[in-house]
């Protein structure tokens, strides 16, 4: 039988893993088309270069969560996708404040290194 702290870790990534999945079904959504006689205003923001590379862009970045460790994974997610506090990542994971900051900061270091041809 799994110890109190197995079961809590256990029950943290599994809750986390729920959470990631649910956060990546919800973005699915897809803008609706415009309607006949609609113009479409021009803009360099949805011009289709930069709709293509924001795209690849959001590509390597969830490329580049997912091959964080766990342990850094899980504090990014539930700090900067979904906005829990330190205390609360703290609590989820059944570690300390301290845990999540160090893990947190090690995440985006591997994400900034990660993302570096970005720049």
């Amino acid at each position: 039988m799994f110890s109190r702290n197995r079961r809590s870790a256990a029950y943290g990534w599994q809750y986390v893993t729920n959470r990631c999945l649910n956060l990546l079904r919800s973005r699915r959504t897809a803008e609706p088309l415009p309607g006949p006689g609609t113009e479409i205003a021009a803009s360099p923001a949805r011009a289709p270069e930069r709709v293509v590379e924001v795209s690849w862009q959001l590509h390597d970045l969830k490329l580049a969560i997912n091959q964080l460790t766990p342990e850094q994974r899980a504090p990014l997610v539930l700090h900067d996708l979904e906005g829990h506090r330190y205390d609360e990542i703290a609590a989820m994971l059944d570690i300390s404040v301290a845990a999540v900051k160090s893990r947190l900061h090690r995440a985006r270091l591997g994400l900034l290194d990660a993302m570096r041809q970005w720049r």
